[in-house]
């Protein structure tokens, strides 16, 4: 399966976002934590140096804990400030004030050498789609967020929103995506649906995903779909068979079954899966 997938748009977005870099202190990279290094667009490594880095494990309660807990070691290891996260009901919303300080300290205490007092932290929130982005500014943001208006040496029309006396987040919408020549990342992020559905082969992509689960979550198909977790074909027609995926004639239905292995697995009702393991990284070298 090949997937690949460069937007139009990327040039420009990269463009944006190499003017926005110099006007912040900390970039906040939110990934999905069912697949922690396909979701990271790895221009953002070149855009950001010279910058202090945190990373938003997203979406963690959908996620393998023990394999969040993997990555979070994995990412720290490489200097990135981590927090576990699931936006959209706020848990680990309240680590990330103390984080974006304990981050930034060496420039809070450069300031305060400097007699310069109160200087808020300048964050900018990046992040491939469907990552939680929207999600995570509005929770952190809540209601009460003000926004600031423009500010010298900031492009007309970008808004600033004071989180607090402390933290300002620029929002931005700038949209990187990947691009990917290894065709795994193409197929993780198909898996977790940051690309749209409709132009993959989702029948090749489900049976991709059940060997992958029969691999490394076994049990979980079995006593989801009360089926045998034997050949992914054979689970395939087992659950659309279960489930009265059936064409006219008694035929099965495999879209419909493939459309509610994704639906079930996207929601966490499989399971808490993560589809990209830290011992991927020692395979590959």
């Amino acid at each position: 399966m090949n997937i690949q997938w460069y937007p139009g748009h990327m040039t420009k977005a990269k463009r944006e976002m190499q003017e926005d870099i110099k006007l912040i202190d900390l970039i906040i990279e939110l990934v999905d934590a069912r697949v922690p290094l396909s979701s990271r667009n790895p221009d953002i490594d070149d855009l950001g140096k010279n910058k202090y880095r945190m990373i938003l494990l997203n979406k963690a309660d959908l996620a393998d804990e023990r394999q969040t807990e993997k990555w979070k070691e994995y990412f720290q290891n490489k200097g990135f400030y981590v927090v576990k996260l699931d936006s959209r009901n706020k848990s680990g919303m309240k680590a990330i004030q103390n984080m974006i300080l304990e981050a930034c300290k060496e420039k809070i205490e450069r300031d305060r050498r400097r007699g310069i007092k109160n200087r808020p932290i300048r964050a900018m929130v990046a992040g491939i789609p469907n990552v939680g982005k929207s999600t995570f500014i509005n929770s952190f943001a809540g209601r009460a967020c003000a926004k600031t208006g423009n500010k010298p040496g900031v492009t007309k029309g970008k808004q600033w929103i004071k989180l607090n006396k402390s933290v300002e987040l620029l929002d931005t919408p700038g949209i990187l995506w990947p691009k990917f020549e290894d065709e795994t990342v193409g197929i993780r992020l198909a898996y977790i649906g940051s690309i749209k559905d409709d132009i993959l082969n989702m029948e090749e992509l489900s049976l991709k995903l059940i060997e992958f689960l029969i691999a490394r979550y076994p049990g979980a198909l079995q006593e989801r779909y009360q089926v045998e977790e034997s050949t992914p074909l054979e689970v395939l027609e087992g659950i659309a068979r279960n489930r009265g995926c059936l064409k006219k004639g008694e035929e099965l239905d495999y879209a419909k079954a493939c459309g509610i292995l994704f639906d079930d697995y996207r929601a966490g009702r499989i399971g808490k899966i993560t589809v990209e393991w830290t011992t991927d990284l020692e395979e590959q070298n």
